[in-house]
């Protein structure tokens, strides 16, 4: 068992994970659903073949002792878009956190309604994403479920500055306190696993946070008024992965 958490590990930090930018039109839903994106392009191939592919449903994991994340937060925002598969957040690259003794610096985030993983077979009405990249290029997502309950502050410099059209984009250029929309606690589930878009690229980090934080029911409608219908992914099968605390 150790020996295979070990392959694991070093499988997600050694293989090249890049975003490259897909070369067909996909969607979420109809003919160029996830069901079909490994058809759509070559370059989507992975999407079907892949053996390390996210999300998953996370239980049974292990206890590897694993430390809660030092994160810091002092993001400048950059720009705000609804590309028409989610709502992003560019920012520049100045929060990051130490892993596996590489730094991974913020990108940008973005969210998906209903959640997209899952723990113990729980699905979350919103996730949000937080895409960091070491110099070395590799790739560690910081995952994040939201559950109704009270507004969240944090949200509120996002939605009122929603762009109006599809593929607009915002400029933002301030720093923004999101603090809030961690929890208090920073213990998370890992595993390998890939993107959850095309091209479905695997060998990224996936550190999913134990403990969800809350928003408002008229801040999710909101999402979901934005993005018009559902955007995850349909869990992937774990193929033997093991999921780590």
């Amino acid at each position: 068992m150790k020996i295979a958490l070990v392959i694991s590990l070093l499988f997600a930090a050694n293989a090249f994970a890049h975003a490259a930018t897909p070369s067909a039109h996909w969607t979420y839903e109809g003919k160029a659903g996830p069901e079909h994106w490994g058809e759509l392009s070559t370059d989507f191939h992975t999407c079907h073949t892949g053996k390390f592919q996210s999300p998953v449903d996370i239980r049974h994991t292990i206890d590897g002792h694993l430390p809660p994340l030092n994160l810091e937060f002092h993001t400048a925002a950059k720009t705000l878009v609804n590309n028409g598969h989610t709502i992003q957040v560019n920012v520049d690259d100045e929060d990051d956190f130490r892993l596996d003794g590489e730094d991974f610096h913020l990108m940008q985030y973005h969210f998906h309604t209903p959640s997209e993983n899952q723990i113990a077979g729980k699905s979350y009405p919103l996730e949000a994403h937080f895409v960091h990249q070491s110099d070395k290029g590799d790739l560690a997502v910081v995952a994040v479920m939201f559950e109704p309950g009270a507004e969240n502050p944090a949200l509120n410099a996002i939605l009122t500055a929603l762009p109006q059209q599809e593929n607009q984009s915002v400029t933002l250029n301030k720093t923004m306190d999101f603090r809030a929309l961690f929890p208090a606690d920073f213990h998370y589930y890992r595993f390998s696993g890939s993107l959850t878009t095309p091209p479905c690229t695997e060998g990224l980090r996936w550190l999913v946070m134990k403990q969800p934080v809350q928003l408002s029911q008229s801040q999710l409608a909101q999402f979901q008024k934005a993005l018009k219908s559902s955007n995850n992914r349909p869990l992937q099968p774990l193929n033997g992965r093991m999921i780590v605390e």
